[in-house]
């Protein structure tokens, strides 16, 4: 049985195809009682596209945006363990060539630009990997 994840959004557009649905995403510590006194604390609005496949749905609707946890790790190894690893690898192979710090940072940061020129050139591909759905929100 695969996890899901669900987030409470608000649809703010509809065009033919696409629903695009608001959702505030919170840090762990942006509930808590003391948030106030805390520089911690991090809301941000995000806006997730959504195939439209029904007709039941308009702008202002309370929705539940639905996806796939494999998905989410998915996403994290791609957007930040790889990055992560090409740009250690890199500085270590590099160390061992050259004595120069700031040539061998400088370079291992720039690993990340082919990287990324690569992944934009599978964005179709990603974007229909990483798919969620919405659900009408029942209040309960």
């Amino acid at each position: 049985m695969s996890q899901k994840i669900e987030h409470t959004g608000i649809i703010t557009h509809i065009d033919e195809k696409i629903i695009q649905v608001s959702i505030i995403q919170k840090s762990a510590c942006s509930s808590c009682h003391a948030k106030d006194a805390c520089t911690a604390s991090d809301m941000d609005e995000k806006i997730i596209d959504v195939e439209k496949t029904d007709n039941n749905y308009k702008t202002g609707d309370k929705v539940l945006l639905i996806g796939q946890s494999s998905t989410g790790l998915i996403a994290v190894l791609l957007a930040f363990v790889i990055p992560f690893l090409l740009i250690l690898f890199t500085l270590f192979i590099l160390r061992s060539y050259t004595d120069n710090e700031a040539l061998s940072g400088t370079i291992s940061l720039s690993v990340l630009i082919p990287y990324y020129l690569i992944l934009s050139l599978f964005n179709k591909n990603l974007k229909n990997k990483f798919q969620f759905h919405i659900e009408k929100e029942t209040d309960y």
